[in-house]
């Protein structure tokens, strides 16, 4: 159906007034939103599932199901979320996988896998496996008693062996096969400082990358000790849509601000010696991704760059409505994050704050970044 067709549906529905200014305008809105659905339902740009997989920054509530510190699933955690409750979402609001979700068209909530409350038909749009506190580094997992990400994928295993039983190989392959599968991993890694000081920032670099690329594929040789080969990687589990996601600019977060000596912490300047690091390593590994769709047959495998939207939203937050990029909305705002963030003095305004916690971006500021990483035009790069 075109858009006059769909245009003059509407009017009979809502019965037609050609001098009502208010439903012309409220038809023409429906018909764009319904001519949009139809074309990419047609064109095959509405994913069936989106899947994400990483750190707090897309942990829709799995660590609250998991014995670890990395919680958020009380107040004032959710405070913008729809209800006002909290969900274990590192934020005021909404995450990332939410965010893509409804950018593609699937849903405008992407539930945590451990929700124990999902049934069938939440399972087969897609859910998140992240967990926060997670990194490529196994010890940075265990620092804070995450789920790995070794773990995430014998969880996301676990998944289509549970929608293969539901609804058959054929549609579970195509699930699988068509989504995509968003990893957001690499910024704890970055704060890691035993590993860090243990390896040298460019020796650690290249062992997370060879632990990154052991997420999509199995490697024939090793590049570190770390960590042995895997055969649950993400290839080998029927994934072919794949978007890596580079490290954020962690020196710049406020926890990272106060930690430091001197003018570090007198200024409240970001950490350039963090985010140092993490654009060496997001270079290593954006060009050990382009590699990857050359040897593995089928697949479709994108590097997305976080790290520049949030730097250059963090360094220019007026025309964006931000007041405050130093603290966080929660508590003092210097070092509060998890439960510490109960402690009274949270802003009353979240919207004025780029960060919601000590680490975290609020909602609003991670649908701008989102915008500007994940629209629908690089995500089509990604679906194409």
């Amino acid at each position: 159906m075109n858009l006059s067709g769909i245009h003059q549906t509407i009017r009979d529905i809502l019965g037609s007034s050609k001098h009502n200014g208010i439903l012309s305008v409220l038809v023409q809105l429906i018909s764009f939103v319904l001519l949009f659905n139809v074309t990419a339902a047609a064109s095959g740009a509405v994913p069936a599932a989106v899947f994400t997989f990483g750190d707090s920054l897309v942990d829709t509530g799995n660590n609250n199901y998991v014995v670890t510190i990395a919680k958020s699933n009380f107040p004032p955690y959710g405070r913008d979320f729809p209800g006002g409750k909290p969900t274990g979402r590192f934020s005021n609001g909404r995450l990332f996988p939410d965010f893509i979700a409804e950018t593609l068209g699937v849903k405008n909530l992407l539930p945590a896998y451990k929700d124990p409350t999902l049934q069938m038909k939440d399972l087969l749009t897609g859910v998140s496996f992240g967990s926060a506190g997670a990194g490529y580094d196994p010890l940075t997992s265990q620092q804070r008693g995450s789920i790995t990400i070794k773990n995430q994928l014998e969880m996301y295993r676990e998944y289509k062996s549970n929608i293969t039983a539901s609804e058959g190989k054929e549609r579970a392959g195509n699930i699988t096969s068509t989504s995509p599968h968003m990893i957001l991993l690499g910024s704890n890694d970055m704060a890691n400082q035993l590993s860090r000081s243990l390896y040298g920032i460019d020796t650690y670099t290249d062992i997370l990358v060879g632990l990154a690329l052991d997420v999509y594929k199995v490697r024939r040789s090793g590049l570190h000790s770390l960590n042995s080969i895997r055969s649950q990687e993400l290839y080998g589990l029927g994934a072919r849509r794949i978007g890596v996601v580079g490290a954020a600019p962690i020196g710049c977060v406020p926890r990272e601000r106060v930690t430091g000596d001197g003018l570090l912490i007198l200024e409240r300047n970001c950490a350039e010696e963090l985010n140092d690091a993490a654009k060496l390593f997001n270079s290593k590994l954006s060009t050990a991704v382009s590699s990857l769709n050359a040897e593995l047959p089928g697949a479709k495998i994108v590097y997305f760059d976080i790290y520049s939207p949030a730097l250059s939203l963090i360094q220019n937050p007026a025309p964006y409505g931000f007041e405050e990029v130093k603290r966080g909305c929660c508590a003092t705002g210097n070092i509060e994050l998890g439960i510490l963030c109960v402690v009274p003095g949270t802003c009353p305004d979240a919207s004025k704050y780029l960060f919601w916690d000590s680490v975290h971006p609020g909602e609003k500021a991670t649908r701008i970044i989102s915008d500007q990483t994940f629209g629908s035009s690089s995500l089509s790069s990604l679906l194409g």
